[in-house]
């Protein structure tokens, strides 16, 4: 329009004023004419002189127009590349969708989740790619979000073909430019593996602090086990003596003897305490776990009685193990007493035996675990069952669903301490109304299986003898008794309340010193330290120890040392008397 109005402008101006100068000038038509047609060639390129400088002006304009547009567009299909290659390369899923939820944009990470091509995404809504119960709760959540003005950031979950998946998902408005929300944006990532090792973590940390308190407790348990056996050793010897010299049919001897079972009860007791703080004195030997069951099965089908059915399925080709036998009686008749006892009339309990090997995907559920082969026995009932509160507190002592006076609570307690003794764990398995079953796990014996001689000797209670014993005993009372004990069947004794007393006794006496009894722990000095220092002035001196529990002074996990004799507390006359026996006529 602009060339248009000058372009008119221009020829006006000049055909007015060129008319007019030449009337003016000259009066000869002739000339004016030839004149005029010479103005007229002169017009043609005065304008066509100026319609080129405009129109190229304005193409210059244009030009320089296009190239910005175009430049703009590269800058924008560039960004717009950027953008793809972030929104398709992370792993996120990236969407957008209308205010009806229907998906206007989404990248192949939706596709992978929902396992659906983005043809068949984009325009559909939830409804058509998740459960409906998904589905609600997404565009709940969505309708929530396009009320906000800021963008929320929350947990959810989804149903997908993989298996029930975590998202940390991130939900904003989406606005025109007249800020009417027209849809909103999501960015979700799958929280599944790290919700997992939270999960993990958190199971193992409740693991390890329950085998931290298990262990805690086992420590006070050994504790009280030894000071209170000290105290059993005085009540058991003294009443043991008094029976000695008291009438056979009298109120004073009947009174005795029931000291003496409340003594022997309570002495149960404490080894059960150590039985679970694992400081239970143990000979293990190599055992063939079928067999050995296989002798016990009438013994534990006579325990929970006729109205139970006892079944027994050993495994062909059992491992070897090696353990206490007295300790695989300990837990067999706990395990069946407490199958028995939740079995309401008539049930059935099954005993199984099979060989197993333990990889570390199996202890990374099951913290107490350790890789290798373990030989499984299982004990399973038809009983109550028990629910996750009472699971995780059976193996603690005194711990009981029993009715007051039907149960100490250290039955589970002292087959948790043998199985850790022996470097084996527990895992059990039960709901309510649905029973119990207990898998112990004890490690496969890889060295030799031959039997050992002597295991099942009984060796008869012999009589006193007239050696000379120096016994070491930092506790007066239970030094006095044992010295009674002993001058009553025969010994000489020399009795020291520690350490340094027995060296300098032992000194004195020398060679004449037969036997050395002595506590384990003491003040000064412990046992086995004494011993060899005694043996240095004394040398065929014999060693025999006493405590309450061993602290590994002359035992490995409570597993003795091989020719080491050891004693229990609290003990009897008769087991003394054979102890010592057994050791000086060896």
């Amino acid at each position: 329009m602009k060339i248009v109005a000058i372009y008119s402008l221009a020829s006006g101006l000049w055909i007015f004023l060129s008319d007019s100068f030449l009337a003016l000038v000259f009066s000869d038509p002739i000339i004016i004419s030839r004149l005029s047609m010479y103005k007229g060639f002169l017009f043609v390129i005065l304008t066509a002189t100026l319609l080129y400088f405009l129109i190229s002006r304005y193409i210059k304009r244009i030009s320089a127009q296009i190239t910005e547009i175009h430049r703009a567009q590269q800058k924008m299909a560039y960004q717009k590349m950027l953008l793809d290659v972030v929104i398709e390369g992370t792993t996120d899923a990236i969407y957008v969708k209308d205010i009806a939820g229907r998906y206007l944009l989404a990248n192949s990470a939706v596709a992978h989740f929902v396992k659906k091509p983005l043809e068949e995404i984009i325009g559909q809504d939830d409804r058509s790619l998740f459960s409906a119960d998904d589905a609600r709760s997404l565009m709940q959540k969505d309708q929530w979000v396009m009320t906000q003005l800021t963008p929320q950031t929350f947990e959810e979950y989804l149903t997908t073909p993989e298996g029930q998946k975590f998202f940390s998902s991130t939900k904003g408005p989406v606005r025109n430019s007249s800020g009417e929300v027209i849809g909103l944006f999501g960015i979700a990532r799958d929280t599944s593996k790290i919700k997992q090792a939270e999960d993990e973590k958190n199971k193992l940390e409740i693991q390890l602090l329950q085998a931290q308190k298990m262990e805690s407790v086992g420590r006070l348990a050994g504790g009280i086990a030894h000071d209170f056996n000290n105290m059993l050793g005085v009540i058991l010897g003294h009443a043991e003596l008094a029976l000695m010299h008291s009438e056979p049919v009298s109120r004073i001897t009947s009174d005795l003897k029931e000291i003496c079972k409340a003594a022997e009860r309570s002495a149960d007791l404490t080894r059960q305490l150590l039985a679970f703080a694992r400081k239970q004195t143990i000979v293990p030997k190599v055992l063939d776990l079928n067999e050995t069951l296989t002798g016990m099965f009438k013994m534990l089908q006579r325990l929970i009685g006729e109205d139970i059915q006892l079944t027994w399925q050993p495994a062909a080709h059992l491992w070897p193990i090696r353990m206490d036998s007295s300790q695989l009686d300990q837990i067999m008749a706990n395990l069946c007493v407490n199958a028995r006892d939740a079995i309401v009339d008539i049930g059935k309990i099954s005993i199984e035996t099979k060989n197993c090997s333990i990889d570390a995907v199996y202890c990374l559920e099951h913290a107490d675990a350790v890789p290798g082969d373990y030989v499984q026995l299982s004990v399973s009932d038809t009983g109550r069952g028990m629910d996750k509160a009472t699971l995780a507190k059976i193996f603690e002592p005194f711990f009981t669903t029993k009715e007051r006076g039907q149960g100490t609570g250290l039955g589970l307690a002292t087959i948790y301490g043998a199985v850790k003794q022996n470097n084996g764990f527990i895992h059990v398995y039960s709901e309510p109304d649905s029973g119990s079953t207990f898998s112990i796990y004890l490690p496969r014996y890889a060295g030799a299986t031959a039997q050992e001689a002597g295991e099942n000797v009984q060796i008869p209670a012999p009589q006193g003898g007239r050696e000379t014993v120096l016994v070491v005993e930092d506790e007066p009372d239970i030094l006095d008794m044992t010295t009674i004990i002993l001058e009553r069947l025969g010994y000489s004794v020399l009795a020291a309340h520690s350490p340094g007393e027995a060296l300098t006794m032992a000194h004195e006496h020398g060679d004449a010193v037969d036997l050395l009894i002595t506590d384990v722990i003491m003040p000064e000095m412990n046992g086995k330290d004494l011993s060899d220092r005694v043996k240095e002035c004394c040398s065929h001196i014999e060693c025999l120890y006493m405590s309450g529990y061993t602290a590994d002074i002359i035992s490995h996990h409570g597993v003795l040392d091989e020719g080491v004799h050891f004693i229990q507390k609290p003990f009897t006359i008769g087991t003394i008397a054979s102890s010592i026996r057994k050791v000086l006529d060896k």
